[in-house]
């Protein structure tokens, strides 16, 4: 009789524990993945933030400023992977004085990003709201002894 129960149940074990880590590798897996994912634009958007209030406070003009922001933003998310993303759509710039560059005041920039979550069809997010949002806040002081900008 244990002969025979042998022969039958032979290779079930590989069978098991195949199954089994399918069932707990795979969610742990995408779980790394999605992580890594968000970790990649934590590290994006707080660059982006820090080097676009830079690149504004030390620019001639507003409209200068903006520009060298943006391209700042675009360079942050590029290096972490996220290439498709217009930097008009992720940054906000607010001044706290009137005159933007004005010696002594403060430019807050604000970079928001939306990290769509991995292998997921754009058909389903419509219906479902499936991505972190991530977002980081820099203030740049612009210099004191900076001569008076428009």
């Amino acid at each position: 009789m244990t002969g025979r129960r042998r022969g039958r149940e032979e290779g079930n074990a590989i069978v098991e524990f195949l199954g089994a880590a399918l069932i707990l590798l795979l969610p742990v897996m995408y779980l790394a993945l999605t992580l890594g994912r968000i970790q990649a634009a934590m590290f994006a958007v707080e660059g982006a933030a820090k080097e676009s209030g830079r690149a504004f406070v030390t620019a001639d003009s507003v409209a200068q400023g903006e520009a060298r922001a943006g391209i700042a933003v675009s360079l942050a998310l590029d290096d972490q992977g996220f290439a498709d993303v217009r930097p008009a759509d992720v940054l906000t710039i607010s001044c706290s004085s009137t005159r933007c560059l004005a010696p002594g005041s403060e430019v807050t920039t604000v970079v928001r990003y939306e990290v769509p979550l991995p292998f997921v069809p754009p058909a389903v997010r419509t219906w479902v709201p499936l991505a972190v949002p991530v977002e980081a806040v820099h203030v740049s002081p612009v210099d004191v002894y900076a001569g008076v900008r428009s």
